[in-house]
């Protein structure tokens, strides 16, 4: 990796010059160029004493992290060297006018096939924390994903004590079986996702599991120290507690944005969320060491993994024996709403004249988008079987429409202005059938199938009310939305209601964040300004309900100046055809 710094003499071109780049990108200061090779190849991995070869990038599991600062430009060259077609995700980098760096198979580019490479570029504008990067594939980012660690400009203090260390704390699925299998099987019999058989701390299961005391993730602390934990929940199909024993965690930072310190025991953390935790370590600890533990948080009418990893918190060296008689915390029963309601209750902007709290008060366009799942019918032509409940197949939808995912890049065909064939620019903003969302399912759940967006002129103010449903069982959908953070302004139990819900919305601090888990049996209420131009999906962070459709696309146009508009593809970018 090699960094570059962005020099400029007192010439008035070279002036002019920083001055348009200080236009095109608001809020950037000149930063370093931070440049890294992915090579995506198989690796032998053992775990639960089972070997078997992994997609990897550079032969690492999880893959390497990334270290920048705000303002600093990334470019990232991937080569694939692997069977499977594969893109890479950003997960939270806002991509200002770098679109075709977002990654997202077939919806900002086209895949990379076996043998070919393609360089992401973007930079980090106006964020500072913890994101991270996961293929955006089918299921490959089983494997494939790691952290960002996105630093202050230098000279820029965290508004928090700075911790003695900074840990990056991965948590992820682990399938003893291929994870492309278990996808491919389900899609083949309609039915669900055989489930993973561990959860994982960077990687490694813990003692909890078969055979895996030696392949446990330890942190080794000093009595006293604060350290931070940047916190990725990397699982493919799971929200989790976490806790640690006889430790309380201290919540500073959400998605990559600063928020109101808090204080708690146990946090609830879905896939795609990050969160930096402050932890320290205690002057006389009651034990030598402490797990750190996580479970799954579902409401799931199906089968998930119902097990507890742990991690060890060391303050002095531990038998791989000893590790099964750690001081546990207490962790949540795996439906407990009321545990999750009381955690997510306590965010707030941080709302500092530094880190101002940019909510849109006024709104263009509103949106109510029925989240959840659905049917498909049993009928010819089916490519399979129909194993899901009364002889169908499961799907998941939003408004009813279940995402058809296309043949080529939606931005593609957005830049070139040839829709025809390739999408539909008329997504509904309401559900086309109301129901009682939250109450008993109507007797039709079948979905439409389309691949179906939202146009939206630059500089909208958008507000979108996510709302559960009880169709095939209410359940919590983390909902992630590409090229922008967005404002939780409400949220709340039942079927929404604007005539009483508006008033409660909360204007003045809400945390921004660029995935958020619609409530088990309710709904949330997001703002955010659409003025970056590209073709975004929203999708469900689930990839078994991402499988199913659960997704749409904001399709979102140039505006008038120049720095407002979505410059050329690269031309390295690669082809569907």
């Amino acid at each position: 990796m090699g960094a570059h710094r962005l020099r400029c003499s007192a010439s008035p071109a070279c002036l002019l010059l920083a001055f348009l780049l200080a236009m095109a990108m608001p809020g950037l200061t000149a930063g370093l160029t931070r440049r890294y090779t992915f090579n995506v190849t198989m690796a032998t991995v053992t775990r639960l004493c089972k070997t078997k070869s992994i997609p990897t990038v550079n032969g690492q599991f999880p893959g390497p992290k990334l270290t920048v600062r705000e303002g600093d430009r990334l470019v990232v060259t991937v080569h694939n060297n692997i069977n499977n077609n594969v893109t890479f995700h950003w997960h939270g980098v806002q991509q200002r006018r770098s679109a075709w760096a977002d990654g997202p198979a077939y919806i900002t580019q086209c895949p990379m096939r076996p043998g070919q490479s393609y360089v992401y570029r973007f930079t980090i504008v106006g964020q500072r924390g913890t994101l991270w990067w996961h293929a955006h594939f089918s299921w490959l980012r089983a494997t494939l994903y790691g952290p960002i660690v996105i630093l202050p400009p230098r000279g820029v203090a965290y508004p928090f004590p700075k911790p003695y260390r900074e840990v990056p704390l991965m948590l992820g699925e682990w399938f003893n079986a291929d994870p492309e299998a278990v996808i491919k099987q389900a899609l083949q019999t309609g039915g669900g996702p055989n489930v993973s058989d561990a959860y994982t701390f960077n990687g490694f299961p813990g003692p909890t599991y078969n055979c895996s005391a030696n392949n446990t993730f330890k942190l080794k602390v000093k009595p006293g120290r604060t350290y931070m934990l940047r916190l990725i929940n990397a699982a493919l199909n799971d929200e989790l507690f976490f806790a640690v024993a006889n430790h309380t965690l201290t919540v500073v930072q959400a998605d990559a944005s600063y928020v109101k310190p808090f204080a708690a025991n146990t946090l609830v953390i879905s896939p795609g969320q990050t969160m930096d935790v402050l932890l320290t370590a205690a002057t006389n600890p009651s034990s030598l060491a402490f797990a750190i533990a996580v479970s799954p948080y579902t409401n799931t009418v199906g089968t998930f993994d119902n097990t507890t990893a742990q991690a060890v918190l060391e303050y002095a060296p531990q038998r791989a024996a000893a590790l099964r008689n750690l001081p546990a915390p207490p962790l949540p029963r795996y439906n407990d709403t009321g545990a999750v309601t009381n955690f997510s209750s306590n965010f707030r902007s941080l709302a500092s004249p530094h880190y101002p709290a940019r909510v849109p008060l006024n709104v263009d366009r509103h949106f109510f988008f029925a989240v959840g799942l659905g049917a498909d019918p049993c009928q010819s032509p089916v490519n399979g079987t129909c194993q899901a409940p009364n002889n169908t197949r499961f799907a998941a939808s939003i408004n009813n429409v279940s995402f058809v995912m296309p043949k080529t890049s939606l931005l593609q065909a957005h830049y070139q202005r040839r829709h025809s064939g390739v999408l539909a620019a008329n997504f509904p903003s309401a559900p086309v059938r109301k129901f009682n969302y939250t109450g008993t399912p109507p007797n039709n759940t079948f979905v439409t199938h389309g691949t179906r967006v939202v146009p939206l002129a630059f500089n909208t103010t958008v507000e979108v009310v996510l709302q559960d449903t009880s169709i095939q069982g209410a359940e919590s959908h983390p909902l992630h939305l590409h090229g922008y953070d967005f404002h939780v302004v409400g949220t709340g139990f039942g079927n929404y209601d604007a005539a009483n819900d508006t008033a409660k919305y909360n204007l003045v601090d809400p945390v921004q964040r660029n995935t958020i888990s619609v409530p088990t049996a309710g709904w949330v209420a997001i703002r955010f300004v659409a003025n970056n131009p590209g073709v975004w999906i929203m999708h469900c962070h689930f990839d078994v309900h991402l499988s199913w459709g659960l997704s749409m696309a904001w399709l979102v146009n140039d505006g008038p100046l120049p720095n407002q508009k979505l410059p050329p593809p690269p031309s390295d970018i690669p082809k569907c055809s």
